[in-house]
């Protein structure tokens, strides 16, 4: 079993930036693909990023290409979202989600969200 904990969110003005932070307890993350999703108001869960095990390869929505990175530290067993230039629209429930192995499948283990709301 995974735990997995996401702190970091809050309000922010569009063009601001924050960073998100998803510790995970339980296991080594080093074996596990992991993932930031984005639950909008009303909207459904959309996938913004993912990482490899090691971090090597790195996959983004297209919405925030060029404002987002993802990233990890094993030995912390934690994993990262910075955000900048934040728009309204960046606005969610941000999750974070493992899987083991490749980064592309269903995800298995997953966190109780962190609230972003950018204001304009």
């Amino acid at each position: 079993q995974v735990q997995l904990v996401e702190s970091g969110g809050g309000l922010v003005q569009a063009g601001g930036s924050l960073r998100l932070r998803c510790a995970a307890s339980g296991r080594t993350i080093s074996s596990y693909a992991m993932a930031w999703v984005r639950q909008p108001p009303g909207k459904e869960r959309e996938f913004v990023a993912r990482i490899s095990t090691s971090g090597g390869n790195t996959f983004y929505v297209n919405s925030v290409k060029g404002r987002f990175t993802i990233s990890r530290d094993n030995a912390k067993n934690t994993v990262y979202l910075e955000m900048n230039s934040l728009k309204p629209e960046d606005t969610a429930v941000y999750y974070c989600a493992a899987r083991q192995g490749s980064f592309v499948g269903e995800y298995k283990y997953w966190g109780q969200g962190t609230q972003v709301t950018v204001s304009s």
